[in-house]
């Protein structure tokens, strides 16, 4: 649960448009090669991927500037890159973002690309195309000078450090911009990388993973509260940090402050790819922090954003509705059973935002009272129709009036629940009708699946589906024959 959620959804929602956040770092491009993976080379013991599809995205600190523009805030980029073709196509994805590339140098380099290899879900190769060189000294004066008449110019409410230890982030840059932030009151957030932290002193937070936490110590350290208590309090103090906020993966996060260490728990249901995690924190960080969040809600809300990333295939940037909703789901006024289960007509903003993205939804209903192999193997097969699966599920009521006084036997939440722990079901929805006519009729399904012996032309609310398919049942499993054999 996320304390003050109604209070903090309200927050965003009256002060996003004045967000303006400065990015500052090493900037890059990502290119993704998506194909399948199916035989081993002839001239060389290594796989073959036949491309399919490719995408380029804003990689690195530009990755942090998409994703503030995906969470409506306005956006100020300052990095470097090469006078190459890279270069074009990153200027050609800020202004298609329209993000502020006023303090975008064009220096003595290439422009940094990291290419990824993807076979379905999984990452086989990662290349990179990159020159780790610090930037000059004309560069730097030019920006001291740019980022001073910035500052005075816009209302700027809060800045990001993301340094990826390219050359870019020399403790020359980071001590001016931490000290003008400082004098006007900025928070100042840094993703750090290396072991020379000096050029962090002062900032309001800095926010290692485990990785970087045992670089900054001089030795890999086991990813444990205990560790967080006996150098995360030593480490602020040394650099004057106001906080320290440690990424820990599947365990989420620690946050240090003066007085207090908080840990919270990772919310994430699925990982597929942690490309870009990071940048998602900084940047939900930021953005909460510059419309007046408290520091311990907006962690809060960063790891819940982390959380979605990371069920995402390839540098994704959550979007503001997305979050929002997610926010509203683990508010403690909504009293939720989960983030999947939808009463009444929650659900349809997320058909909506589904639609947007273009996942192909399928859907399907049932009782689903005592949980066997036969209702997994039905919704496996559904989930591999299309992209999203929705359950409709018969209420108690419902039950009672389809199968008899004596059933359900599992009431109407703990089965809900309990079909949320398949990782194939994207939504359940209860519904207290005979049958899911109406349901159907306002979700409108790519793809209708009804199980059994029926044929396509008599499934309830076919006229309002794309397309109907129908799964056999696995023989010998049902909930009936369970009871039975319990009664008997």
């Amino acid at each position: 649960m996320i304390k003050n959620g109604q209070y903090l959804i309200q927050l965003f929602k009256t002060n996003v448009q004045n967000c303006h956040v400065l990015v500052i770092g090493d900037v890059m491009l990502d290119k993704y090669y998506f194909g399948e993976m199916k035989r081993i080379s002839p001239e060389a013991p290594v796989p073959i991927v036949n491309k399919k599809d490719e995408m380029t995205t804003l990689g690195g600190a530009a990755n942090v500037a998409n994703n503030l523009v995906q969470l409506g805030c306005k956006v100020s980029l300052v990095g470097a890159v090469g006078n190459d073709q890279g270069g074009n196509e990153f200027f050609d994805l800020l202004k298609l973002q329209g993000i502020d590339s006023s303090g975008i140098i064009i220096d003595d380099r290439c422009t940094t690309i990291k290419t990824r290899v993807m076979s379905g879900n999984q990452q086989v190769l990662r290349i990179d195309h990159e020159v780790k060189m610090n930037i000059s000294d004309l560069a730097i004066k030019h920006l001291e000078s740019w980022l001073v008449q910035k500052l005075k110019k816009d209302h700027i409410t809060s800045i990001i450090i993301s340094d990826y230890e390219k050359g870019f982030c020399r403790k020359e840059i980071c001590q001016k911009v931490i000290t003008l932030a400082n004098q006007l009151e900025i928070p100042i957030i840094i993703d750090p990388k290396g072991n020379k932290w000096d050029k962090y002193q002062n900032a309001t937070v800095v926010t290692p993973n485990m990785t970087e936490l045992s670089n900054i110590l001089g030795a890999e350290i086991p990813n444990t509260n205990e560790v967080m208590y006996r150098y995360g309090p030593l480490l602020r103090k040394k650099y004057a940090l106001d906080y320290l906020l440690v990424t820990r993966s599947g365990k989420g996060m620690s946050l240090i402050g003066e007085d207090e260490i908080t840990h919270i728990f990772t919310l994430a249901k699925e990982v597929f790819d942690v490309s870009g995690a990071g940048d998602t924190v900084v940047s939900t960080l930021a953005a909460f922090l510059g419309i007046g969040a408290r520091m311990d809600d907006a962690v809060n809300i960063s790891n819940l954003a982390a959380g979605i990333v990371v069920g995402k295939v390839g540098t994704y940037a959550v979007q503001d509705d997305e979050l929002l909703m997610q926010l509203e789901f683990l508010s403690e006024n909504k009293n939720k059973l989960s983030s999947k289960v939808f009463f009444n007509e929650e659900y349809k903003q997320v058909i909506s935002n589904w639609r947007r993205e273009g996942k192909k939804i399928i859907f399907t209903n049932g009782c689903f009272d005592i949980l066997h192999i036969g209702h997994a193997t039905y919704l496996k097969k559904a989930k591999q129709l299309g992209d999203k699966l929705v359950i409709g599920l018969n209420s108690d009521h419902s039950v009672k009036r389809l199968k008899g006084p004596s059933r359900p036997i599992v009431n109407e939440n703990d089965r809900a629940k309990m079909l949320t722990f398949f990782e194939f079901v994207d939504a359940v929805i209860i519904f207290n009708e005979d049958t899911p006519l109406n349901l159907i009729s306002e979700i409108r399904p790519d793809i209708l699946v009804k199980g059994g012996d029926y044929k396509a032309k008599e499934v309830v609310g076919r006229e309002f589906a794309s397309k109907t398919e129908i799964i056999s049942f696995v023989d010998g499993y049902s909930t009936s024959d369970i009871i039975d054999k319990i009664s008997n």
